[in-house]
């Protein structure tokens, strides 16, 4: 299998970052990264005796008859689960991002549009039979549940089904939710010890005033009232604020260590304002700024917190305290977020087309097992390079403009990027004026006048900057910069402006400049761990004037942390292979002597080429030895394609496509064959190529395919040859291996009883486009109990909107009548028909959603869950445990001894299998940090799993077992869940076709049933999002996404 060592992006060709094969010498080396799905076996059809009972429908005829059970917010009441398990309990939210979601009672006419599909079972399973879910009655309402401190039992539904155990209700809003305490600490796996860049943050012992602060004519940059309130203390320190250094949030709330000598007081303060951009000269701004007592921030309760014995985050306290620690570095460097840049702070490397990386830090306070933490991590960001603009612009469109003026397009793409750009004037000696660009003249710089006096008298800029300042414009070709927000607008000649230092560039980089910023972040476990012990004793914190006002001490040592090495399960793979298991080492294996456990079939397939520089022969050499390893891997996989390999132009990837398409279907047609694959290789650097042939495969043609790229044609070891035959068995249906213990029924909480596994995911535009959906997706286990084989749906819904809102909806149809639908429901159903059982316990991990957010999507989405379940058959109410997942999080763990052979894998980093659930993990709740795939270069980011919900009483073993053994015979959930909405929105995005017309807006999956023609999510300013574009019934079946 590939390696687990390292995910690829999506957006890549595929395979192309298989690692090298390491003196193996036989098949690629396993791993992890591309398990994944497998074709039903036969057998498992007629598996179970309950089919054919007390099914749901699976026609979709019978789908849109059947009717919602009652009131689409209504639940039946559940109660404490029977036979000694742990009670769910209940607190009032304290994180921040409270919001409760839509309420119990809220209307599913406010969820997205009806844009996702179900993948449908092979036919060779049964369908399972009908089964009424009964009248359109309202169930039970949920009842209330009473606040954690009046310690009262969870009320109990009054009826239930015999034989059913009775579940807790869902809270009703952030109040009365509690997420589940930690069930004791894991003891599964070999105990070691670990390094993380979390350094201990002594409390302070001072009381904590809030003030309110009111700036007066109303200002909003922060960088504007910082320079306000410094310039205040400044002048008031040691008179009006009795000597107390306050530290300031560049808002609203100002803080000290301490009362201020007064409970209101007004301040008169002036500003020498550089960075107007309208005036002829600098203007002195007057404030008045009003500093008013608030509250007291609560260190007690902090403190409680830590030890455990309350149960609220005082946020209140959490961020005075990161206030203060972020009062020093924003002066000293550019803030962004949470993190802080500076040129002092590493080298500057050039990203291309006038942009620079510069490195920096991130620092956050965080509560943790071992009381306050200050996390640490190195980072780095796009900058502007502080170029003259005409040397910016050589940059940005890689052409000598020195003696030509510019055409339509390159003043567009010039315009997009300096838009909002802050420059400097450079024709007035020591004077260095600075403006905001706000866009491009039309006429070039000779041709344009403006009007001098009211009497209409004209002048040119050429003869105004002559006249008045001695400079003669020596590029009068080019259009002008017009600068600040004044009617009529301020012009500049480009040739005096040179871009003011330190503006990050926000917008969407470009595949070179990503490539080189990561180059820049990509740094050995060792180096990195350097690093950030440079900047904790760089940053000073002892010395630090803030910190030792507020009385807070940071350590200046790394964290030691207890951790484990969880054992890798052992795999099975096909009776016919010489090896018919194996058991992994340090994350990796190969598929020498192993047969795929179950091969998948590819009996018509075809070749096309958009790399100019590999030749025919090549080729045809490439696609013979792939069909070889397909086979020796166990795969029926014909020795030859349809039709020879075609060589085509990247530019014309549509055109020959559907022109091969064509021909090959015109041999396969008459014979009743459909083409099973396509292969493309693509140039190692393919633009939008990737994702138009994709898109074009899998929404016009319906075939799947395998990307490789031209240096893994050129290469062509067998490791790489492996990698790809794993790849192509998992997206034609077949599967690579499954867990040894899941055949044997031996995985707790998952083989004992039918158990589906969700991932869910959304992803959002660019920064920039302000106008594109985001895209949720879902996946969920197909079979059982192997649980290696995920369907897919996806669904466009409205502009940044974090909660998926197409889980579960209820709409009304003219014919039909109230209607049922949404992933969830959906996903159960195919589950149903390709395992002939009804899931009774349901494990969903989430990916992508932060700290803030926490109740607001585990409301929301838990109750779409209960709701879509109870659609299918009243009463029908399986456990569910929901789980978040954390990548973008700033946590490394370091080996304890970088020396240490056996406490490293071959890139210096913590062995697969580590999981941390002490110290650094949160004080009371359920999380654990689970690094599960060896690294390949750089550091390893472990991911962070955090518990919202459970009803299945997992233990810590169970759950970080189950959770990393998961990653060995496919890719964790969430990470599918991830791979479908990337790949749907190279659906959406707009690209010009061969024949210069735009491809259709926004692509999808899913059958447009229900009211997908109708509904839709809103976007920016009640705009609709209009529907993905439907995938082809022979993709849909099989996971083509990966």
């Amino acid at each position: 299998m590939g390696s687990r060592r390292g995910r690829q992006h999506p957006g890549v060709a595929e395979g192309s970052q298989a690692p090298e094969p390491g003196g193996r010498g036989a098949s690629g080396r396993g791993g992890r990264g591309h398990g994944g799905p497998h074709a039903q076996q036969a057998s498992q059809g007629a598996r179970g005796g309950n089919r054919g009972r007390g099914g749901w429908h699976t026609s979709r005829a019978d789908e849109a008859q059947q009717q919602p059970r009652g009131h689409p917010g209504e639940y039946p009441g559940r109660g404490q689960p029977r036979g000694g398990t742990r009670p769910q309990q209940y607190r009032r939210g304290g994180r921040g991002g409270h919001g409760a979601g839509p309420s119990s009672t809220e209307s599913s006419n406010t969820l997205a549009s009806d844009l996702r599909q179900a993948m449908e079972p092979p036919h060779e399973f049964a369908q399972a039979s009908p089964m009424q879910a009964g009248p359109s009655e309202s169930p039970p309402e949920a009842p209330r549940i009473e606040s954690r401190e009046q310690h009262k039992q969870v009320p109990v539904q009054a009826e239930a089904s015999v034989g059913q155990e009775i579940l807790p209700a869902i809270p009703s809003s952030a109040k009365s939710v509690r997420f589940p305490l930690r069930p004791g600490k894991g003891s599964v796996g070999t105990r070691c010890l670990v390094k993380a860049n979390h350094f201990f943050a002594e409390l302070p012992d001072k009381d904590l005033h809030q003030y309110d602060v009111s700036i007066t004519p109303e200002v909003t940059s922060r960088i504007v009232s910082r320079a306000i309130i410094k310039e205040l203390v400044n002048r008031y320190k040691e008179s009006y604020l009795g000597g107390r250094l306050p530290a300031y949030d560049g808002r609203k709330s100002l803080y000290t260590a301490g009362p201020l000598p007064f409970t209101s007081q007004e301040f008169p303060i002036a500003l020498l304002d550089d960075d107007d951009g309208s005036g002829p000269e600098r203007r002195r701004r007057n404030f008045k700024v009003v500093i008013k007592f608030a509250a007291r921030a609560d260190l007690h309760r902090l403190e409680l917190f830590l030890a455990g014995r309350h149960a609220e985050a005082p946020q209140e306290a959490l961020q005075v305290l990161d206030i203060v620690l972020r009062e020093l570095p924003s002066a000293r460097y550019a803030p962004f977020g949470r993190s802080f840049f500076s040129p002092d702070l590493g080298r500057r490397q050039p990203l291309g087309d006038g942009l620079e990386s510069w490195r920096g830090f991130y620092q956050s306070i965080r509560p943790t097992q071992m009381g306050l933490s200050l996390n640490i991590d190195m980072s780095a960001t796009a900058f502007i390079e502080p170029l003259p603009v005409i040397d910016f612009i050589v940059q940005l469109l890689n052409s000598d403009i020195h003696a030509r003026p510019l055409s339509d397009a390159e003043r567009v793409k010039i315009k997009k990027a300096l838009r909002g750009v802050k420059v400097e004037v450079t024709h007035r000696g020591n004077m260095r004026r600075k403006y905001r660009i706000s866009g491009l003249t039309v006429p070039t710089t000779r041709e344009l006048t403006f009007p001098v006096d009211e009497g209409g008298t004209v002048k040119s800029v050429v003869q105004y900057f002559q006249e008045t300042y001695g400079f003669a414009i020596q590029h009068t070709y080019l259009p002008c910069l017009t600068v600040g927000n004044r009617q009529p607008p301020n012009y500049l000649p480009m040739e005096v402006c040179k871009i003011v230092e330190g503006q990050r560039y926000s917008k969407r980089l470009n595949q070179n400049q990503i490539r080189a910023l990561l180059e820049e972040t990509c740094q050995h476990p060792r180096e990195r761990e350097r690093d950030i012990i440079r900047m904790v004793k760089h940053n000073a914190y002892d010395k630090d004037d803030y910190a030792k006002e507020f009385g807070i001490k940071i350590s200046d040592r790394l964290a030691s942390v207890e951790a484990r090495i969880l054992p890798a399960p052992r795999l099975k793979y096909n009776e016919t292979g010489r090896e018919k298991d194996c058991l992994p080492i340090v994350g990796q294996w190969n598929m020498r002597d192993k047969k795929m456990v179950n091969g998948g079939k590819v009996r018509s397939w075809m070749c096309v080429n958009f790399a100019r520089n590999v030749q025919e022969s090549v080729v045809r050499g490439f696609c013979h030895e792939l069909a070889v390893m397909c086979q020796a891997s166990g795969m029926d996989f014909a020795r030859e394609p349809v039709l020879p390999p075609l060589n085509a132009r990247p530019d014309q990837v549509e055109r020959a496509l559907k022109a091969r398409y064509h021909d090959a279907m015109s041999i396969l047609g008459p014979q009743r064959k459909e083409l099973d694959l396509l292969i493309g290789i693509l140039p190692d650097n393919n633009g939008s190529l990737y994702g138009d042939l994709k898109r074009i495969c899998e929404i016009d043609l319906g075939i799947v395919s395998q990307c490789c790229c031209t240096k893994q044609v050129f290469k062509m070891t067998k490791q790489i040859l492996a990698n790809l035959a794993l790849k192509i068995n998992v997206k034609v249906g077949g599967r690579n291996t499954v867990l040894v213990d899941a055949v044997s029924r031996r995985i707790p909480l998952v083989t004992d009883r039918p158990t589906i596994i969700f991932g869910a995911d959304v992803t959002h535009p660019h920064p920039g486009e302000d106008s594109s959906p985001s895209i949720a997706a879902v996946v969920a286990s197909q079979d059982w109990p192997e649980v290696t084989k995920y369907a897919g749906l996806v669904s466009a819904q409205a502009h940044r909107q974090e909660l998926i809102e197409d889980l579960y909806k209820v709409w009304q149809d003219p014919q039909r009548g109230t209607v049922s639908g949404g992933m969830i429901r959906e996903l159960l159903i195919s589950f149903k028909r390709s395992t002939g059982e009804k899931p009774q316990r349901i494990i969903f991990y989430r990916d992508g959603v932060s700290e803030g957010q926490f109740y607001q999507v585990l409301l929301y989405e838990l109750s779409a869950i209960r709701k879509a379940c109870a659609s299918l058959e009243a009463n029908y109410q399986p456990k569910v445990t929901f789980i978040v997942v954390q990548k973008r999080h700033h946590t490394r763990l370091f080996a304890h001894n970088h020396n240490d052979k056996n406490s490293i894998d071959r890139s210096g980093n913590i062995l697969p299998g580590t999981v941390v659930d002490s110290k650094i993990c949160h004080p009371t709740e359920f999380d654990f940090y689970l690094c599960s795939h060896a690294g390949i270069k750089g550091t390893s980011r472990p991911a962070h799993y955090h518990v919202l919900w459970d009803e299945n009483n997992f233990t810590a073993d169970a759950l970080q077992t189950l959770t990393n053994n998961l990653c060995y015979t496919s890719i964790p959930p969430a990470y599918y869940a991830h791979l479908a909405a990337f790949r749907a929105r190279f659906y959406m995005e707009p690209e010009t076709s061969d024949s210069g017309s735009v491809a259709s807006g926004h692509a999808g999956h899913g059958p447009q049933s229900g009211p997908s023609a109708s509904r839709s999510a809103r976007g920016p300013g009640g705009s609709a999002v209009r529907p993905l574009p439907t995938l082809k019934d022979s993709v849909k079946r099989v996971m083509f996404y990966c």
